[in-house]
């Protein structure tokens, strides 16, 4: 036997609207349920009665049309009186009209230099400074609790580590510490051969090398290559939930995860901040004999410039640039999401900040230098 079609008819009488419902409203056609709404909306009724008396069967779809029309009466302060639906319809509809539909806050946009935006953004400024300076304090605490008995930092990681932040930085230390160093000789034997005086090359290289380039470049290439390798570890053990097995354990992440990153890191950084300086001098010395220098001039030269002061400088910058890699390496991958555009986020993020970093203690030790007269 074939399903009643469905049907909806709207009346209005006196003021007073009357919707009645028929036949089947599981079929793939339903009547035109769009003209009653309109003619619901535009006819403004303080009381909607609805007849469903003659419905055979129905699904989800004849409570959303009913709900359509509780809508449209209270949008025109009118209400919807049910008691003529079967059972089950009416504790739908009573169930979806016992609260009010919530209401869209409206979006409010403000401007770039408004005095909302200017709040919201120091407010994160700051957010992120606390942030960081927490994850300082930890991190610092546990590298300091790495030597006490008890602690969870593991020598074999510690190890591992060493390998990876020393050895295996080598050879890109290599490649680039050779021609920072021939830049620097060729940028100033363009201006010392105007006076004749191309042997100086010499202390140009080894006082910009011992200095300034050698921990720089260094703390650069390190940036790009440990510190986002830390940031890609750790994200990625927070997305697979190894940092959280861990705290479970009863096990410190900081200490069983940061500090032997952030100890290796500064123990290699001096290190290779020496190897740098060597190589930038070897590479001035390809230069300048380039330029007619021999190697007894050059190393002549070179012997008179050369001052442990300048050195000690450069050894403590790396010292400081090894810390603060390794600190925004190792925030960006703890506090990384748990997915895999959270962890490519995080790389991002910690090579951005470590240079960020640099630039700005680079900045501030030369002031405080040239300040104190070293």
């Amino acid at each position: 036997m074939a399903a009643p079609e469905p049907s909806c008819d709207l009346s209005v009488e006196d003021g007073a609207a009357r919707l009645r419902v028929a036949g089947s409203w599981r079929g793939a056609s339903l009547p035109d349920t769009d003209a009653v709404l309109a003619r619901l909306r535009a006819t403004p009724a303080p009381q909607l009665t609805v007849d469903a008396a003659a419905v055979a069967d129905w699904d989800s779809r004849l409570p959303a049309f009913l709900l359509a029309c509780h809508e449209a009466c209270g949008a025109n302060g009118g209400s919807i009186d049910g008691r003529g639906l079967p059972d089950g319809l009416a504790k739908l509809l009573r169930l979806a009209t016992a609260t009010d539909a919530a209401e869209a806050s409206p979006s409010r946009r403000h401007g770039l230099l408004s005095r909302a935006a200017l709040r919201q953004q120091l407010h994160e400024i700051g957010e992120e400074v606390l942030d960081s300076l927490a994850f300082l304090g930890d991190a610092v605490r546990a590298s300091a609790r790495a030597f006490v008995p008890g602690s969870a930092t593991r020598w074999v990681d510690l190890r591992d580590c060493l390998y990876q932040a020393g050895p295996d930085a080598l050879p890109i230390i290599t490649l680039t510490s050779v021609l920072v160093g021939m830049i620097l000789a060729y940028l100033g034997a363009v201006q010392l051969q105007q006076f004749g005086a191309e042997v100086y090359v010499a202390d140009l290289v080894a006082i910009g090398m011992l200095r300034e380039m050698g921990a720089l470049m260094t703390a650069v290439v390190m940036a790009g290559r440990t510190g986002a390798a830390y940031a890609a570890q750790l994200g990625t053990m927070q997305g697979n939930e190894e940092v959280d097995a861990i705290t479970t354990l009863g096990l410190s992440p900081m200490e069983f995860l940061v500090a032997p990153r952030m100890l290796a890191l500064v123990a290699t950084m001096p290190l290779l901040v020496i190897y740098a300086d060597l190589l930038g001098i070897i590479g001035g010395g390809i230069v300048a004999g380039g330029m007619g220098i021999s190697a007894l001039q050059y190393l002549s030269q070179l012997e008179g410039s050369f001052s442990y002061t300048h050195a000690l400088v450069g050894l403590v910058k790396g010292v400081l640039f090894a810390f603060l890699i390794a600190l925004a390496g190792c925030r960006a991958g703890m506090s990384a999401g748990r997915n895999a555009a959270a962890v490519g986020r995080a790389t991002t993020e910690a090579v951005v900040t470590a240079v960020v970093y640099l630039i700005v203690a680079d900045a501030g030790m030369n002031i405080l230098f040239q300040q104190l007269g070293i």
